[in-house]
């Protein structure tokens, strides 16, 4: 039986360390490839990459397999169908089917990184993998609500298109609670869910530092005892 590649056994190793790397890629890359239909098409390839490695590091998690790949699957469809026919319907679709896939993911790695007392390194990537993963999620849920109302999210600019990036912009700032700067809830809703995502960035904050507190306490206890 042929070796098989070291790229495999660094994955098989540390499934959330990839899939931290490939979205922060995305970030520095997605600026570079919005501008233009190939760079679109690429966009829409690269987020088929981290989809698949999504389903792939869940399924190393205890969580439930197949619920990953029956949100995944009708993910891929939509990505493709957005990818050659983006009409507003195929693509809030695909947003919706997008944010339940990540949502869902988050809450596997969640419970991959709080399964026991010992941390690995992959479940060190994990903590960050699962908060770009929630920003994804609401970048979604963003442009699902830009396009069914559109104007809810405005700027200091009129002319602003505010697509995918600048939702995941805004998801990014709001969990991480720096605040917002040139693009801002307007509608009622909007703001309805950029209050959800604040609160879920800080008490994902809060998980991981009582994560970490109570391993803390369980190795002083161990070393008293």
């Amino acid at each position: 039986m042929p070796e098989r590649p070291h790229w495999f056994h660094t994955f098989r190793r540390t499934p959330c360390g990839v899939l931290l790397a490939v979205q922060l890629a995305a970030l520095v890359v997605y600026p570079f490839l919005s501008g233009s239909a190939l760079g679109r098409a690429f966009i829409g390839l690269l987020g088929l990459v981290v989809l698949t490695l999504a389903v792939m590091a869940v399924r190393m998690t205890p969580a439930l397999s197949w619920i990953s790949l029956t949100l995944g699957v009708p993910v891929v469809v939509f990505t493709v169908l957005e990818a050659v026919r983006p009409d507003d319907g195929i693509v809030v679709i695909s947003a919706v089917l997008h944010a339940a896939f990540y949502f869902y993911t988050a809450y596997a790695l969640i419970k991959y990184m709080f399964h026991d007392n010992i941390v690995t390194t992959d479940e060190l990537y994990a903590t960050g993998a699962t908060f770009t993963v929630v920003a994804w999620a609401f970048a979604y849920v963003f442009v699902a609500l830009e396009i069914l109302q559109p104007g809810s999210f405005g700027g200091f600019d009129p002319d602003t298109t505010h697509g995918w990036l600048e939702m995941l912009y805004v998801s990014v700032t709001v969990l991480t609670s720096v605040g917002l700067s040139d693009v801002v809830p307007i509608g009622a809703h909007a703001r309805s869910l950029v209050m959800l995502a604040q609160i879920a960035g800080m008490l994902y904050v809060a998980l991981v530092i009582a994560r970490i507190m109570t391993i803390l306490a369980t190795r002083s206890a161990r070393r008293s005892g």
